[in-house]
């Protein structure tokens, strides 16, 4: 079955699109609104805003690859090429690995697809805390409901893959509730390779959705761009500077490239955010840019079962367990949300952390292991307050994030309500993803070894792929660096529209939430440039 080419036929339609290693002399562009990033934020407000009427630019530091090019399902091409650092971006000390995408719909296009709506004592934390107002869980109710219409987010219909089904046996075999997760998916065909683009444009991405929609009402899109500042004068941006990047998407080409605009939209996430306004010297009296990044920090497990598994087949994730979540409200011990992870053989040597004969023997047993990650809620307790986005000489971001005795009591109880899961879901043996561990054979031997493992930077693996916070908003200024409509505090023109604006974890994989706040502060944003008439030049 052929794969419609949707951005082939758009362009030759007229759609405005330009690679930006491709130009050969300096630019400027002009446009009610320049959109920086081109993920769930910023997708999200470019279709709402060119749909008001505006015009569109949208700014994007990756390539341009569509379904045409995932269709090799090829995972080093894949994560060389979608995401940030070739997926080598980390933590400064290089204790988490930190999967970003880079390219257009940015991680929506490599995300494995979990829809969740940010959970109601998140959105009481955020009010309670930081006096976020106009977000509680009747509030926003309506602007979820908006975008799972729009992009076909439902409960997963298909039966789990058999990943996924462990947990769900797991669970249920210790009284543990287990339930199916939402994708935001259409006309799926349960490949599994979700991580490395969808090749038949069944994800509901920005790539695949508003983008499009977007390019149809009239937006232009950039890519190949890096913007490097933001100009701030006399209390409004100004414009901004940005260069072309090669065709590689690495190196600056030598093109510079002028944007001015009535309005400034960042949404290039919670790392490149603050970066961006840190190298811009954007004002910030009370120092809160880049403070408070938080990654729900990730921890995994690994069984053998007796049966094969074969988890790099089927939706990634189509079941969850929150039975550690919550149970202490939001304050308390650190809660964790366990999932599954696929298991492709570039991803599950990578996470496997051996080498050798050991990850010879480990690769061996793929088809038979079954993976668990646990999502550690951050930001909640300010023995977790979360990391700090700086830059270095050059101007790139650095992300500086530590871990407390309070995370790694989490982490150590998540290493324990994953072995027992899997032995309940009967595993022959369990291997936490630790330095340390050792493969046990029953869940007593691995209670009491997890419970003696050390507990430090570079002996716990740490992933994350959920980057939030470092310009959070709420109405008290002084913890705060956009205000509730996310509209900067010290700019009247700039807008903050994805998910930096978080002002903790969410519980809960991000990219609903992320959508739900856009769509909601992309409407007001649209109806308040709509209502003042644009200078004439």
């Amino acid at each position: 079955m052929a794969i419609d080419d949707i951005y082939t036929q758009g362009i030759a339609g007229g759609w405005k699109v330009t690679d930006a290693s491709t130009l050969k002399q300096d630019q400027t562009y002009e446009a009610d609104v320049a959109i920086i990033g081109s993920g769930a934020g910023g997708g999200t407000t470019a279709e709402i805003l060119s749909a008001a009427g505006l015009k569109v630019l949208i700014l994007e530091e990756g390539p341009l690859q569509t379904a045409a090019n995932f269709k090799d399902m090829d995972d080093a091409r894949a994560y060389g090429e979608l995401y940030q650092e070739g997926a080598g971006r980390a933590t400064s000390d290089g204790a988490v690995s930190i999967l970003q995408g880079r390219s257009v719909g940015g991680t929506t296009t490599v995300n494995w697809t979990s829809s969740f709506r940010t959970p109601p004592l998140t959105l009481k934390y955020w009010a309670d805390t930081f006096a976020l107002k106009g977000g509680s869980e009747e509030e926003m109710a309506p602007w979820f409901a908006q975008m799972e219409e729009r992009l076909g987010v439902a409960p997963w219909a298909v039966p789990p893959n058999a990943n996924n089904g462990a947990l769900k046996r797991g669970a249920e075999a210790l009284g543990w509730a287990a339930h199916v997760i939402p994708r935001n998916v259409r006309g799926c065909w349960n490949l599994g390779y979700c991580g490395l683009g969808c090749p038949t444009n069944a994800k509901q991405s920005m790539l695949v959705t508003t983008i499009p929609g977007a390019l149809k009402n009239g937006a232009q899109l950039l890519h190949h761009v890096s913007v490097r500042k933001l100009a701030f004068t006399n209390g409004k941006v100004s414009g901004l500077s940005a260069e072309a990047l090669g065709p590689g998407c690495i190196q600056p080409s030598g093109v510079k490239i002028t944007v001015r605009a009535r309005h400034y939209v960042l949404a290039g996430g919670a790392i490149n955010n603050p970066a961006l306004l840190l190298r811009s010297n954007a004002p910030d009296p009370h120092q809160r840019i880049g403070k408070r990044t938080c990654i729900h920090p990730v921890n995994l497990s690994l069984g053998i079962m007796p049966d094969k598994v074969e988890g790099y087949y089927g939706a990634p994730q189509s079941i969850y367990c929150d039975e550690h979540q919550w149970k202490h409200g939001a304050a308390g011990p650190v809660g964790y949300k366990i999932e599954t992870a696929p298991m492709q053989p570039l991803l599950s040597s990578a996470i496997f952390g051996r080498y050798g004969d050991e990850l010879k023997t480990g690769m061996g047993l793929l088809p038979y292991t079954q993976s668990m990650l646990s999502l550690l809620r951050d930001g909640f307790d300010e023995q977790s307050a979360g990391g700090e986005v700086q830059i270095d000489g050059s101007g790139a971001p650095v992300l500086h994030y530590d871990f407390s005795d309070y995370m790694w009591d989490g982490f150590r109880r998540a290493y324990l309500s994953m072995a027992e899961m899997q032995f309940a879901a009967g595993a022959k043996q369990v291997m936490p993803l630790h330095v340390d561990s050792k493969i046990y054979a029953s869940w007593s031997e691995a209670k009491d070894a997890i419970g003696s493992l050390p507990y430090r930077k570079q002996r716990v693996p740490v992933f994350t792929a959920h980057l939030m916070g470092g310009c959070a908003m709420g109405e008290d200024e002084k913890l705060t660096v956009v205000d509730s409509d996310a509209r900067f505090r010290h700019a009247e023109n700039l807008s903050i529209i994805d998910g930096s604006i978080f002002p903790t974890s969410i519980g809960a994989n991000p990219q609903l939430s992320i959508y739900g706040f856009a769509c909601k502060n992309a409407t007001k944003l649209a109806g308040q440039l709509n209502s003042v008439p644009a200078a004439k030049s």
